[in-house]
């Protein structure tokens, strides 16, 4: 069995396990040994990682992460197991989970089902046992790889198959991942969040008609619009802009997604250019936010790790406030690109990068986090009301 390869910086922490049922290679011939979990299966794509302390079944299912095999920081995942309500999509979008310690029976009364049995059923592998400190470190200082995991029972791996595999994979520069993830054909959503003491949700009649381009939506984020009183009708991302102005909207939501939003943009872009021409107020988040920024006419850019936990400060210029926010990202906009009548609202506060924008002229406006806040703290929950009292100043003025 090869040893454990952790790069010239690295001392290993923990000792292979004597018969190794997994392996995760990366792109730079770097080794990680552990325990399989979930499918014995094989997935190839770029690992990341996430510092949320609570919510993998929400990370996991959320449509942003397609393409991606997800560190998670945190050591102890399973311990709440999995149900059918704290999912964002129905299939989920990750790849793969790589953590730290064995994956945990549920110890929740709201677990329907082991972590172990819904990794299975989603054909969706996992390892433990990994130095996940060692390996957010290499990710930090060298940049977001391309790796495989592979979950074999047997304990064997044909290394220089698995090694080719990562090293082939184009990675997620260039890459429309929006279309693969987004509806087929569109539906109404009045569901409101959940009552966790009833596990039920209400239905909203709405207020306002709003219309939610779906780039990699999640549930949640359709809950939060239908809580302000939204009646949201959800349509693929290649929708055109006549079919959305048709349908009479008092506001258009442009949800999350994966991928290059520069590769997204090839179709979008012109859509979205008529619709923030109509009028009609517009909302962004993390896609959503970077194709109107590149449809303004600016641009968007790679970032080494990208920004993906629930704890990420961000500052909002106009008032000083500082949220704690959950984020998802790691593509962001440049903002020496952006042309006059766009102002930046929002930075982080880890590196000083954009994090929101608002048009000057225009009832268009744009966050790169979630405030949806699944996983996470509710501290931006407030711009879902801002839409819609932008959305009821436009109607009545």
């Amino acid at each position: 069995m090869s040893d454990i390869v952790f790069g010239t910086e690295f001392t290993p922490v923990f000792s292979p396990p004597q018969t190794p049922t997994a392996l995760l290679i990366l792109d730079d011939g770097t080794q990680f040994y552990g325990m399989g979990f979930g499918a014995a299966t094989t997935h190839v794509g770029e690992v990341c990682f996430n510092t949320s302390m609570t919510g993998y079944q929400e990370i996991m299912t959320d449509p942003s992460y397609a393409g991606q095999l997800i560190t998670f920081t945190f050591p102890h995942i399973g311990n709440v197991g999995t149900n059918k309500i704290d999912v964002e999509t129905a299939t989920p979008s990750a790849l793969g989970m790589i953590v730290r310690n064995p994956v945990t029976q549920p110890a929740s009364w709201r677990a329907e089902s082991p972590l172990q049995d819904w990794l299975e059923a989603n054909n969706l592998p996992g390892i433990s046992g990994v130095d996940t400190r060692a390996l957010t470190r290499h990710i930090r200082d060298n940049g977001a790889p391309t790796g495989v995991l592979c979950h074999n029972p047997d304990g064997v791996f044909d290394i220089p198959a698995l090694t080719k595999l990562a090293s082939d994979w184009p990675g997620l520069a260039g890459m429309d991942l929006a279309s693969t993830v987004s509806i087929t054909e569109p539906h109404i959503w009045q569901e409101t969040s959940f009552d966790l003491s009833s596990g039920a949700a209400g239905i909203t009649t709405g207020a306002h008609h709003v219309v939610a381009i779906d780039f990699g939506c999640k549930q949640n984020i359709l809950r939060c619009l239908a809580d302000v009183g939204c009646r949201v009708e959800v349509v693929p991302a290649d929708t055109s802009a006549e079919d959305i102005l048709a349908r009479n909207p008092d506001g258009i939501f442009l949800a999350n997604g994966p991928g290059d939003p520069a590769a997204t943009a090839t179709y979008a872009t012109p859509e979205l250019l008529k619709l923030t021409d109509s009028g009609v107020p517009i909302f962004g988040i993390c896609i959503g936010h970077q194709l109107l920024a590149l449809t303004f006419g600016g641009a968007t850019m790679k970032m080494a790790r990208g920004h993906r936990g629930a704890n990420h400060p961000v500052r909002d210029l106009a008032s000083g406030q500082i949220e704690i926010t959950s984020q998802n990202h790691g593509f962001v906009v440049d903002a020496d690109s952006l042309p006059a009548d766009v102002e930046v609202t929002h930075i982080s506060l880890f590196d000083g990068s954009v994090e929101g924008l608002r048009h000057k002229t225009k009832p268009v406006f744009s966050v790169q986090y979630h405030p949806e806040s699944s996983p996470g703290p509710h501290d931006s929950r407030n711009l879902f009301a801002r839409f819609a009292s932008l959305m009821s100043q436009t109607k009545s003025g």
